[in-house]
């Protein structure tokens, strides 16, 4: 039996052929930001052999190719899913608000649960090394998902593009006012009707419902309007440079391999499959159509008082970017002046382009790291 990505999947290529509760009303935190100590500010470094292209990054030089060969075209208005291009179920799911939950990704937390039934996954590096993961939900739905954990400054500039309330399990009160101050609703434990597993220790034990956790957007009123794409989605021409696995090194702890098997891209960390289960049990592997890479200055968020000082990613400005699909890349870079803007990508002509629609990974990625593939 198809899973409900791919059969939305097959659904357009037939087309083709035709979120504690909300701080509302606390005042906007002012934040100071250092460069973490290992941000590199040499040019990039860029080796390629008949097999292999890797890449290591720096804050302020870009380097970028783009075959000639892509071509990119808009997809008409209204086609699809605004988060992902896909068609939806019914066509009224499409006009409602997106909502995104806050997914735990420690090692005690794995496997989580219910990433497969999201629409888009967004990825963002956290303290220790590690990353957490965004699951978008707009006309998608989920009945056991988590393990729900708490907020981080990059989430907001993410989901503020959308915009869309997240579901957390917490989180440092200047976070949660920077959220508020940019227009993103919180939905907490309460609200969100969020229980706990036994089969898990706390604080990586918590789960919700999308049914739940769209009614806790609900009792707090947060908007309710469909989302904008976070890029354009496009009809996309395989481009010739073929990416059959795509190496991420994160920090010195985490390691993760995306690897083409001709259908869709299997996630590996640090060598192990990176499986998910559902509620009774049953194990897949992570896998995605279309992965998205951004990189992003990293650095250090300071709150303006004695409360902790996170790790962040800059998600306005410019950077690198890579769209892995169909076992094929292009590299390029992204722009966007504001968080609540569209990411634009653009190619070394010059010319605009755009993700092809699918189940999608947005690597958030620190620009002093590698990116390698082949």
């Amino acid at each position: 039996m198809l899973c409900p990505h791919m059969s939305r999947l097959f659904l357009l290529i037939g087309a083709f052929a035709l979120f504690v509760a909300a701080c509302s009303g606390e005042a906007a935190v002012t934040t100071t930001t250092t460069i973490a100590t290992t941000t590199t500010t040499t040019a990039p470094t860029t080796t390629t052999s008949p097999t292999t292209t890797s890449t290591t990054l720096a804050a302020t030089t870009t380097t970028t190719t783009i075959d000639e060969s892509t071509t990119v075209t808009t997809v008409p208005e209204g086609f699809a899913s605004q988060v992902n291009g896909l068609p939806a179920i019914r066509d009224s799911l499409l006009d409602r608000r997106a909502i995104g939950v806050k997914i735990d990704n420690h090692p005690r937390a794995r496997p989580q649960s219910g990433l497969m039934d999201a629409d888009s996954i967004f990825e963002l590096r956290v303290e220790g090394g590690l990353t957490r993961f965004i699951a978008v939900f707009h006309d998608n739905e989920s009945d056991y998902l988590g393990p729900i954990r708490s907020v981080r400054p990059t989430d907001s500039t993410m989901l503020a593009a959308f915009p869309a309330p997240l579901a957390m399990s917490g989180g440092q009160p200047w976070i949660q006012s920077l959220h508020t101050s940019r227009g993103i609703g919180l939905i907490g434990p309460g609200a969100g009707n969020m229980f706990r597993i036994s089969a898990k220790v706390a604080p990586h034990n918590l789960y919700g419902t999308t049914e739940d956790l769209r009614a806790g957007a609900d009792s707090h009123d947060f908007p309710d309007d469909p989302p904008q794409s976070l890029y354009p989605i496009v009809q996309w021409e395989i481009p010739e440079t073929t990416a059959d696995q795509v190496v991420l090194d994160w920090s010195d702890e985490v390691t993760v391999t995306w690897d083409w098997d001709g259908d869709r891209y299997l996630r590996t960390h640090n060598g192990v499959p990176h499986e998910i289960v559902d509620q009774g049990g049953s194990a897949q592997q992570l896998a995605v159509d279309v992965l998205v890479i951004l990189g992003a200055e990293f650095y250090t968020a300071y709150p303006s008082d004695d409360q902790t000082p996170v790790p962040a990613l800059d998600t306005a400005g410019s950077g690198p970017a890579w769209v892995f699909s169909r076992g094929a890349v292009w590299e390029g870079r992204w722009e966007r002046a504001n968080y609540g803007d569209q990411f634009r990508l653009i190619g070394a002509d010059g010319t605009e382009a755009g993700v092809p629609a699918g189940f999608s990974w947005v690597s958030v990625f620190p620009d002093h790291r590698s990116v390698t593939w082949e």
